[in-house]
């Protein structure tokens, strides 16, 4: 066998043995995968500010890295315990207030209002007779609120109970930001060097990973988090339990199309059948100008940076959820962003080629 047959017959056995050796890997890490992806999302975007530590610390590469993840790890569960211990207590109360008001004079007296004695009466037509009588509805009530404040008292019992698997898959997570931030400079350069790809082709690619990133994690994040505290304020000038229903809120936002509006229309359903009408019109305005400007102000100020449409977005939301649940609001836009840059990549690389093509 001559030479260059021999080079390409060693490297094909090089690339299937490096292929099946990756596989390999990713078998093996696969239980660890999230906590892993996570800390490189997480670490891509706080670079940046940890270039001022490690300036700040006179280039002390790993107290900078301890001190940044350091930082992070208060920023998220300082403000998260607050909220949860907050939410569990409004909710345990909430339940509370649904018993004492679930009585049967309080029910025929709800259901006497206009609006709800029209439903009530067609509600009659087509359900069994005797399901709507008010000491079934009371008893739907009062098993509804012992329901939820059982499940909300047990909440703690839950969190114990995953507490194990909450504190190795954080543990992973910051293990490995710690050296995604340390030796962040030493993996960028192996990554293009073992890249068969231009240095321009190179950043591009880097440049909508980033982009992607920022906007797939700081996006979806501090648009549920804003839409949960100003739908929280709403709810609570309507005399509705703001921090319990906010928080509600800030996860519903993540559901694409409908979003918010899961809590904040039943919301202004309720205050219009119990006769607070004034307030059911204040939570719609509320909901559609200031809820929803706030998704749709935010979102797109965060993914101005990526090179996808609306239509592409909304689809790898969808499919990501699909696939691969909470974190598919992540994991989706940036598996497109990816496919996208590298399609355009070799429209470039192929250029001639497929002009040719079109010619012929």
């Amino acid at each position: 066998m001559n030479g260059p047959l021999q080079s390409k017959a060693n490297r094909t056995v090089l690339l299937v043995f490096l292929g099946l050796s990756l596989c390999a890997t990713y078998w093996l890490l696969q239980p660890f995968i999230e906590p892993i992806l996570l800390a490189i999302l997480i670490g891509i975007l706080a670079i940046p500010a940890h270039r001022r530590v490690e300036k700040w610390l006179r280039g002390r590469r790993s107290a900078a890295s301890l001190l940044t993840c350091t930082i992070l790890v208060s920023l998220f569960l300082t403000p998260l315990s607050i909220v949860l211990v907050a939410v569990v207590a409004q909710g345990i109360e909430y339940s509370l207030a649904v018993k004492e008001w679930a009585t049967e004079e309080n029910i025929r007296e709800f259901l006497s209002t206009p609006f709800v004695s029209k439903v009530y009466a067609w509600l009659e037509e087509i359900l069994p007779e005797g399901a709507l009588t008010p000491d079934n509805l009371r008893s739907s009530a009062l098993s509804l609120a012992g329901n939820m404040g059982t499940e909300l008292a047990a909440v703690s019992t839950a969190l114990l109970g995953s507490v194990t698997s909450f504190f190795i898959n954080g543990t992973l997570l910051l293990f490995a930001l710690f050296f995604v931030l340390r030796d962040h400079d030493r993996m960028m350069e192996f990554i293009r060097h073992a890249l068969p790809l231009s240095r321009t082709q190179e950043d591009t690619l880097f440049k909508e990973v980033r982009d992607v990133s920022k906007s797939a994690l700081l996006g979806s994040l501090l648009t549920a988090l804003t839409q949960g505290l100003v739908g929280g304020i709403g709810l609570s000038l309507a005399g509705i339990p703001g921090v319990f229903w906010g928080s509600i809120m800030a996860f519903t936002s993540l559901i694409p199309v409908v979003g918010t509006a899961l809590v904040w229309v039943p919301a202004a359903i309720y205050l219009a059948v119990t006769g607070q009408h004034a307030w059911a019109i204040f939570m719609l305005v509320w909901g559609v100008l200031v809820i929803g400007s706030i998704d749709n102000f935010l979102r797109p100020l965060f993914m101005q940076g990526a090179s996808m449409s609306t239509v592409v977005v909304f689809f790898a939301l969808l499919g990501g959820l699909q696939v691969f649940g909470l974190m598919g609001l992540v994991y989706g836009p940036l598996i497109i962003a990816v496919t996208l840059v590298l399609f355009r990549l070799y429209e470039t690389e192929f250029e001639g080629f497929l002009d040719a093509q079109d010619r012929s």
